[in-house]
């Protein structure tokens, strides 16, 4: 091979999301050469990996990728899917990134001389620096036990949810309710679709709290400026799951207790199949007890800086539970429950393994600081709590974006400081 050949740019970022075109703009406005490898179209998670009735669990004011903040007439509101998609073609237009979409990225390696090189489906690249900013959602997981399920029963992925339509006649197990699955459990719901449910661990929250929307009174308390080093859990924080809640017709609650007494089956941990039934753990009441729990408690944290800043706010309340099991259910005869499509939401799993380069942990997760890892010139962005809560989010990766653009400009600087010498 004839590296002298090789395309080379000073900066080379993986992934043509949010995180990669904000990383791209920061780029730009440095003036610094970069190309952006996407392998399929920018932004494409988003068209493809996203139900009909899809809207965002935060506010529209939350969204503020560089250069491009909302401008709309509901920043209190939730975008739905077309609008998202209509504020990333902005953005997108605006940045006018150097991207070359269709290309995948099969192996960064470094070189011996320093820099890196990328083989792509469409051929060999260098570059001194190189932003891995295709997220941490690769390969959507299904369990194995999925295998052994009768071929009848059709069986998709939560990417792969669009709308109640889709499925087969019949009742629809859920499996897992973080935001995804308790979203599509109550889409199902809406749309008349008898559901059963198989709660996880994730915590809820409430919508509108006191007057205000949770994430209003959370981001005057300064938890989304709260770096990962000062969350108590640490990086442990970044394998919690999300509190399950929703921006769908305004924003509400989304209260898996209230589902139940209008007719979803609700079940624990969803652990295996015998060849006849459904085997569950029983773990619900433990699950909802742990959900409301997070809710109160996070209300409670409201009501202390009320408190604390003598804020005029309506008076406070407490979650009671609307519903109990009646028992725990640790089986469920699949072929009587008239369930014929199964929805797996128990999220996706990073995969890196084109990335040949020893920064990760024992588990295959990336060791960084603020995106920044051991081997000099190799950067992450856009990763879940990557430095704050809205790292991954359209709320802060711009800002996680500019400081790993600015260390690579001060990288750049001495590297021809250092030639000039």
């Amino acid at each position: 091979m004839n590296e002298n050949r090789i395309e080379h740019h000073p900066v080379v970022i993986v992934g043509g999301g949010q995180a990669g075109l904000s990383a791209s703009y920061h780029l730009r406005q440095r003036g610094i050469g970069h190309l952006v490898l996407e392998k399929n179209r920018a932004m494409h998670a988003w068209e493809s990996q996203r139900w009909d009735n899809f809207c965002l669990v935060t506010p529209n004011w939350q969204c503020d990728l560089p250069g491009h903040p909302y401008d709309g007439p509901e920043p209190d509101g939730f975008m739905k899917k077309d609008e998202i998609r209509a504020y990333l073609a902005g953005f997108r237009a605006k940045v006018d990134p150097p991207i070359r979409e269709g290309v995948s990225v099969r192996r960064v390696a470094p070189r011996a001389e320093g820099g890196f090189l990328i083989s792509t489906s469409a051929g060999d690249f260098s570059a001194d620096h190189v932003i891995a900013a295709s997220g941490g959602y690769h390969e959507p997981i299904i369990p194995r036990m999925a295998e052994r399920l009768p071929a009848s029963i059709a069986q998709i992925h939560s990417a792969q949810y669009r709308n109640a339509d889709q499925l087969p006649p019949g009742a629809v197990l859920v499996v897992g309710s973080g935001q995804s699955g308790a979203q599509i459990a109550e889409d199902l719901h809406l749309a008349g679709r008898k559901v059963h449910l198989a709660v996880g661990d994730a915590p809820r929250c409430a919508r509108f709290y006191r007057g205000r929307d949770v994430v209003t009174w959370l981001a005057d308390m300064g938890y989304y400026d709260m770096p990962v080093e000062k969350h108590p859990l640490r990086e442990g924080v970044r394998d919690n799951t999300n509190h399950y809640v929703t921006g769908r017709d305004g924003g509400r609650d989304i209260d898996l207790r209230k589902f139940a007494r209008e007719g979803m089956e609700l079940y624990g941990v969803l652990r295996d199949f015998d060849g006849g039934s459904l085997l569950f753990e029983e773990n619900l009441r433990q699950a909802l007890d742990d959900a409301d729990r997070t809710y109160n408690g996070i209300n409670a944290a409201i009501d202390k800086h009320i408190t604390d800043n003598a804020i005029a706010a309506p008076p406070p309340s407490v979650y009671t539970p609307v519903w109990e099991p009646p028992a725990e259910r640790g089986t469920l005869d699949l072929a009587g429950s008239g369930i014929t499509a199964i929805v797996w939401c128990i999220g996706f799993r990073p995969d890196f393994r084109w990335l040949d380069a020893p920064v990760f942990n024992g588990a295959g997760h990336p060791q960084h600081r603020r995106g920044v890892t051991a081997r000099e010139g190799l950067y992450f962005l856009g990763l879940p709590w990557l430095h704050t809560w809205g790292s991954g989010r359209f709320g802060s990766v711009g800002r996680d974006a500019a400081f790993l653009v600015d260390h690579i400009a001060a990288q750049l600087a001495r590297a021809g400081q250092d030639s000039a010498a």
